[in-house]
């Protein structure tokens, strides 16, 4: 399924020590080219505003010309208690990716703070809080590491949609609906305003104007679930940030101690059975 797990991005990782325990339902699902991809609608079809769609293509386009991003992405998710009562947690994702194969990111997280470090070769996680890290070898693109990240650790790479958009894996044809709601401003960059709609879940995005057609806000909201939880992310861009190749490599510090991978995942699945938590 589509992940929104870039833009948003990062919710939902999994990393070592650092899962939470906490009992809820109907959270919003951060990944977007899955879910929309099995929904069949064209775009000639009512409610759907062809400039709304080109929009998203255009914007997809532009994104892959990028070689050289620096992103922050303030986030807030509401998650559902079993008793209906919704709760909110934030995060801030700072993010440097040189294409096709180096990626640096910090996940500020009060519960679960963690680094992500790819070089190309090996892929690095690292929890600070407990001191732990895990390594593994990795393939030679960050799509792919998003990929390998997903299917053999259950991990989400963040703002990963960031480097899907505008290819195959962000097919958009189900879309149900699409429409321009016009311009308004996002941190004070002008920005045109569009909402979606597609099976289980409605979204906006902010696109700023001109020739610089990066998405700056999304919003999305579980439609399954009638507490309607939301998922909002807004990104500051750095298109020419300072970085040398060290940033992408990581030196364990004296006090770190390396785990499998496999142990991040019995952690979680450990917390997950005691407290329920996802």
């Amino acid at each position: 399924m589509i992940h929104w797990r870039i833009l948003v991005i990062g919710a939902g990782v999994a990393s070592a020590g650092l899962a939470t325990s906490a009992k809820v339902r109907g959270a919003v699902a951060p990944h977007l080219p899955a879910i929309v991809a099995h929904r069949a609608a064209g775009a000639g079809a009512p409610g759907i505003d062809a400039d709304a769609m080109q929009a998203l293509d255009d914007m997809g386009k532009y994104l892959r010309t990028l070689n050289v991003i620096q992103v922050k992405a303030d986030v807030t998710t509401e998650d559902v208690m079993e008793d209906g009562q919704k709760v909110t947690s934030m995060k801030t994702i700072n993010l440097v990716a040189q294409r096709p194969n180096k990626l640096w990111a910090q996940v500020a997280d009060e519960r679960a703070p963690r680094f992500f470090f790819y070089d190309g070769k090996t892929f690095t996680l690292w929890a600070p809080r407990t001191r732990y890290y895990a390594k593994a070898a990795a393939p030679p693109t960050i799509n792919q590491l998003a990929d390998t990240l997903d299917e053999k650790f259950n991990i989400d790479l963040p703002l990963v949609d960031l480097f899907r958009w505008g290819t195959p894996d962000s097919d958009l044809k189900g879309i149900t609906a699409a429409e321009d709601l016009g311009s308004a401003e996002v941190a004070g960059t002008t920005c045109e305003h569009y909402a979606y709609r597609q099976e289980g879940l409605d979204w906006q995005v902010w696109i700023q104007q001109g020739d610089f057609a990066l998405p700056r806000k999304l919003v999305l909201t579980t439609t399954t679930d009638e507490a309607r939880p939301q998922h909002s992310s807004t990104w500051t861009w750095n298109l020419a940030p300072s970085y040398d190749d060290s940033t992408f490599v990581f030196t364990p510090p004296k006090d770190a101690h390396q785990i499998q991978f496999k142990q991040v995942a019995a952690m979680r699945d450990s917390v997950k059975k005691a407290g329920g938590g996802k």
